[in-house]
């Protein structure tokens, strides 16, 4: 098996016990990566991935961007604090706004359970706008942690 069973990466209890020994074989692989003078491999060469942080984070958000930027990937981060969350853009449009952008991979980081599998839901739209009383134009011109809240990844095309 080289490939998970899920679409979505949206925590344990939906994965097998074949998914769960891939993820771990496959760190193992990546643990010798950083011990090189050059931690850098291509996996993750031409993907683009979104981090969406709708929660204050230190050690989470910055060990996803370097694994991330470790394997190649092009990073945007984004961080609920700073967006128009606070003048109360829904999950729904925020997501939409970033899927509008093309990227490959989202991973979230949510404080209620269950945003994640919400978002998994949301058709991806060519055209996403946010919803509210000012409309913006599109902007053309998806390791999990434990707890209380919400974490996933995710690729949106699936």
């Amino acid at each position: 098996m080289s490939q998970l069973s899920v679409n979505h990466l949206l925590g344990i209890k939906d994965i097998t016990k074949q998914d769960i020994e891939l993820i771990l074989d496959t760190a193992k692989n990546f643990k010798e990566v950083i011990n090189r003078p050059i931690k850098k491999v291509p996996s993750l060469r031409d993907v683009t991935i979104a981090n969406l942080f709708f929660e204050n984070s230190t050690r989470t958000r910055l060990s996803f961007e370097l694994a991330q930027k470790r394997l190649s990937a092009d990073t945007i981060n984004f961080s609920a604090s700073s967006s128009s969350v606070k003048k109360g853009e829904t999950l729904t449009d925020t997501v939409n706004n970033i899927l509008a952008m093309k990227v490959d991979m989202i991973v979230m980081r949510h404080p209620h359970p269950g945003a994640a599998r919400t978002s998994v839901r949301i058709p991806a739209r060519p055209d996403a706008r946010a919803s509210r009383d000012h409309p913006r134009p599109s902007p053309h011109a998806p390791p999990l942690r434990s707890g209380t809240g919400s974490s996933a990844a995710y690729r949106p095309d699936r």
